[in-house]
């Protein structure tokens, strides 16, 4: 279920990537107001994704999850009605799904540290943040299909209500802590209590610990970095594809779009299994974290970097396809380091993680926006990103730590 969520949740964001093409011809927007339109989207997000993992820490994971999910969708179904009603009106119910999205991530890492059992995390969290790629293919794919074959509108409508029907199944068959699950056993519960990291509900850390604190920082920073070059390109991807002479009903898209994703989908799987084997036959937890980031940042940079300079479809292919390799085998990093650092704390270490990380996703599509309506210039738009990662990847291996930190 919580697979689903972010599945859900990113379907819910990625849509308006394809929607935006008929809805720019349709309204008249430039390429700022693109910009303007994707970036407000994380703005919300960054309103409420701190306050989300608080929040799950301290009541469960479960009720702020699903008030998450019930939230944005009837956002996502109102959209069109907003986008009617002016561009301003359509940024509005932009952040306001955004806030109901904010919460997600941190909500289910603050779930998972009371749910999971250490040596099993990893590979757990990467098969749901597989929800991300799956996601996206669906958002991209499906999104393309029902504009060619009714509009754009429906568009919204039809994935909105997945987040209803997923509400549903939420508030009747899951539990916030394993204590409160009726019908698990004691064997089972018993193996949660003694090997989940988290035994308790957080008490509430200073703002200014967290910040003094460089394995934490690390964190932040490669949330940050990984985000700018992640939501660029969620956000930019069909636009960049469509700009290469693809047009959205062509094979050619789909398959610019499902190749890379799949392997997306393999290798984060992967990727969350080898850190899981690699910390379970005795490799040290920060040796791994930091060996598996450093392979995802730096990888990425270089097939990034080199993306702009390709003459042919099929070698922009190729690179997408090892830049999500790398990042699949990155798994075992800077995402799932916070219960390291304060197991009873996941929610809220993700969630501050998270805000700051949410300032990349803010600014990186305005900034593209203005790039493409300056210069036109997608080189530019992905050195950027390049460098950015290197950045990244640098300041985590240099001060990331696997030692707890808050007790």
């Amino acid at each position: 279920m919580s697979f689903l969520a972010v599945f859900i949740c990113y379907i819910d964001r990625i849509n308006i990537s394809v929607a935006i093409i008929p809805m720019q011809e349709q309204f008249g927007w430039n390429e700022a107001q693109i910009g303007i339109i994707f970036s407000v989207f994380y703005a919300g997000y960054f309103i409420s994704m701190a306050l989300g993992g608080f929040l799950a820490d301290k009541y469960g994971g479960k009720v702020v999850l699903g008030l998450g999910v019930l939230l944005w969708s009837l956002f996502t179904i109102l959209t069109p009605v907003f986008s009617y009603n002016g561009f301003f009106a359509l940024l509005f119910i932009r952040v306001l799904i955004g806030m109901g999205e904010g919460i997600t991530f941190p909500s289910w890492h603050s779930l998972y540290a009371h749910w999971i059992p250490f040596k099993e995390r990893t590979r757990v969290i990467a098969i749901t943040n597989s929800g991300i790629p799956i996601g996206t293919i669906f958002a991209y794919i499906v999104s393309a299909l029902i504009i060619a074959s009714y509009s754009w509108e429906w568009v919204f409508y039809s994935f909105g209500a997945l987040g209803l029907i997923w509400f549903f199944f939420w508030q009747r068959y899951i539990y916030a802590y394993p204590h409160q699950d009726k019908k698990i056993t004691n064997k089972e519960l018993t193996l949660i209590k003694n090997e989940a990291p988290a035994d308790s509900t957080a008490l509430t850390i200073p703002l200014s610990s967290l910040l003094r604190n460089l394995p934490f920082m690390s964190i932040s920073v490669a949330t940050f970095c990984n985000n700018w070059a992640l939501f660029t390109f969620l956000s930019y991807l069909p636009k960049f594809v469509n700009s290469l002479g693809v047009s959205l009903d062509s094979s050619a898209f789909l398959l610019m779009i499902l190749i890379p994703s799949i392997v997306s989908v393999a290798a984060l799987i992967s990727g969350g299994y080898l850190a899981d084997y690699l910390i379970k036959n005795g490799y040290k937890v920060i040796k791994v974290r930091k060996t598996v980031n450093t392979i995802g940042f730096f990888g990425a940079a270089f097939c990034l970097f080199m993306v702009p300079l390709q003459e042919s479809l099929i070698s922009i292919i190729i690179l997408l396809c090892i830049t999500n390799l790398c990042t699949g085998i990155g798994a075992g990093g800077f995402g799932v380091n916070h219960a390291d650092l304060g197991p009873n704390y996941t929610g809220t270490l993700f969630g501050i993680a998270g805000s700051i990380g949410m300032i990349a996703a803010i600014i990186s599509p305005l900034v593209a926006g203005f790039i493409l309506e300056l210069t036109g210039s997608w080189s530019l738009i992905f050195h950027i990103c390049s460098a950015v990662l290197i950045f990244g990847g640098a300041f985590y291996l240099i001060f990331a730590s696997a030692t707890k930190q808050f007790k």
